[in-house]
């Protein structure tokens, strides 16, 4: 089939309904609701920007973590070719930059993004989202390996067998437990009807051992994302119901079984529209942090609440905004069992990066400011990663075109 073009990044159904809602909200709330009292200027992080690996005109930027530290991924564009690059954090900064793949007929997206993650073995696993027919929302998720540090990688592969010339795309890479590469990813393959989540898993000699489906509807356009607990994966996504309520769900493997997904908290966030906003996992042991962005009763804001029962049930949402939030959350867990959560603030009539420490006992620390954002989709999904002491952020600066940029905090103990 002859490659179109890459696809720009407008985005998304009729979700745009909702971003016309939450604009309007955001200023109401603003005008309106006092701020939060602010509390523990002792958490404040001690944010420093440092060299990006990156060129103009990237974007797209996501990061994991394995026991060599912290990969940055992201996607450069040149012309109507992209390509997906990838560096990791060293003691003396970012390596130089490797290709994982590159060319012409990518989909290319601001809230649907590729990965490169590492698995315990040492093996690179990257992915891209590739047109598979004219229909601007046909395309496939496309997966390569590789077993020397990126020098060289595999043929290319799809993790879904449909063959259907339909959405496949908003997928979370991940390491099975004992095994080789877990994902999952929204499939569209019954989009006639409804959009569903589906996972695979592959041996550590690339033998695919599974494709099933956990939800057959759920919501069309948002991130997914998954941890690994003691006991197992965890993904967490938003779910859609018949009503249109679209809070998030949890769904659990045990004993190499998943779990009937079930609702994390049940918000009854009824809207007739994606909002492309999806949860961010963390986990360590039995111990797991959960954030999302709701925007019920037209209120935009962002949480996290915190499962000491590997997911099982969680506790009461902890308010991350102070004034009102355009979402696009990530957490990660810390070892005394609190949780470092970012999301993007709106205040002064602009978007912030800000992250903050909650408590398990719901006590949160005030927000530091990691940079300024762009309040619009153009800025993307800022991401956060945490290895040893330090946390990494990675977001689009759009300031002067678009290039990632990124920086480092030390972890207050």
């Amino acid at each position: 089939m002859r490659q179109s073009k890459i696809e720009p990044s407008s985005r998304y159904h009729p979700s745009m309904r909702v971003i016309a809602l939450v604009v309007p909200a955001l200023m109401a709330i603003m005008n309106s609701a006092p701020a939060e009292p602010r509390q523990d200027r002792s958490a404040l992080l001690r944010i420093a920007p440092i060299d990006t690996p990156t060129a103009q005109e990237s974007g797209q930027p996501q990061l994991s973590v394995s026991s060599r530290g912290v990969l940055l991924s992201w996607v450069e564009r040149s012309g109507s070719e992209a390509a997906l690059k990838f560096a990791e954090r060293t003691p003396s900064g970012w390596t130089a930059p490797r290709t994982v793949a590159k060319g012409t007929g990518w989909f290319i997206n601001w809230a649907d993004v590729p990965s490169v993650t590492r698995l315990d073995d040492g093996t690179l696993v990257g992915h891209w989202l590739q047109k598979s027919g004219e229909a601007t929302y046909a395309y496939d998720v496309r997966l390569s390996h590789s077993t020397d540090d990126g020098r060289t990688w595999s043929p290319s592969f799809t993790p879904h067998t449909d063959g259907t010339k339909t959405e496949h795309g908003f997928a979370t890479l991940f390491q099975m437990p004992g095994a080789g590469l877990g994902l999952v990813w929204l499939d569209g393959r019954n989009m006639k009807g409804d959009m569903s989540l589906r996972f695979a898993s592959y041996t550590r000699g690339w033998k695919q051992t599974a494709e099933i489906s956990l939800d057959a509807r759920v919501c069309e356009c948002c991130p997914t994302t998954v941890a690994i607990t003691s006991e197992g994966p965890i993904v967490a996504y938003r779910d859609r119901s018949a009503e249109e309520i679209r809070d998030i769900y949890v769904a659990r493997m045990e004993k190499g079984k998943w779990t009937a997904p079930k609702a994390a908290h049940a918000e009854g966030w009824q809207v007739n529209a994606c909002p492309v906003n999806g949860p961010a996992l963390s986990a360590r042991g039995r111990d797991v942090a959960l954030a999302w962005f709701s925007a019920k009763g037209n209120k935009p804001m962002s949480y996290v609440a915190l499962s000491s029962d590997a997911g099982r049930t969680f506790g009461p949402p902890v308010r991350l905004d102070d004034e009102a939030s355009l979402g696009r959350v990530d957490v990660e867990l810390l070892p005394d069992g609190s949780a470092l959560a970012a999301y993007m603030e709106f205040a002064e009539q602009k978007g912030q990066l800000r992250v903050r420490r909650v408590r398990p006992d719901g006590s949160k620390s005030e927000a530091s400011i990691v940079a300024g954002m762009a309040g619009n989709r153009s800025s993307g999904y800022p991401r956060m990663a945490l290895h040893g002491d330090e946390v990494v952020f990675a977001w689009t600066d759009r300031e002067a075109g678009s290039q990632v940029k990124t920086a480092v905090a030390p972890i207050p103990r």
